[in-house]
C-alpha cells in the first residue's frame, strides 16, 4: 500500500514563497524517484520537478531557478520549495511515485497565487 500525503499549499501573493511537503508511506519510496506534478482546471497534469533516490533533480523549464525539490529518504519525505511565485503557478500540486508500472498519487494540495 502506497499513500502519499501532500501539505503546505495555500494563498500567497505574487513574488511570494511556499514550501510543499509530501509524506510517503512504503519502504520502496526510499529508493524510488519522486515527482511533483501540478494541474489546473481543464488541463492535464504537468511535471514540475523530479528527484532520484540519490538526490539528482530535474525541473520543468517554467520553474527552473525558482523551485527546488529535495527529499529525506529516511523520513520518506519530499519537499518542493517554491519561490518567486506568479499567477501561472496557481494549481493543485501532486506528489507522485511509480512502482512496478503503477502510478501513485496523493490527493493534492492547492496553491493559489493572487494579490
Amino acid at each position: 500500500q502506497v499513500v502519499l500525503v501532500e501539505s503546505g499549499g495555500g494563498l500567497v501573493q505574487p513574488g511570494g514563497s511556499l514550501r510543499l511537503s509530501c509524506n510517503a508511506s512504503g519502504t520502496f519510496v526510499r529508493v524510488s524517484p519522486m515527482h511533483w506534478y501540478r494541474q489546473t482546471p481543464g488541463n492535464q497534469r504537468e511535471l514540475v520537478a523530479g528527484i532520484t533516490d540519490t538526490g539528482r533533480s530535474d525541473y520543468a523549464d517554467f520553474v527552473k531557478g525558482r523551485f527546488t525539490i529535495s527529499r529525506d529518504n529516511d523520513r520518506r519525505m519530499v519537499w518542493l520549495q517554491m519561490n518567486s511565485l506568479n499567477k501561472n503557478d496557481t494549481a493543485v500540486y501532486y506528489c507522485h511515485v511509480k512502482r512496478l508500472g503503477l502510478d501513485y498519487w496523493g490527493k493534492g494540495t492547492l496553491v493559489i497565487v493572487s494579490s
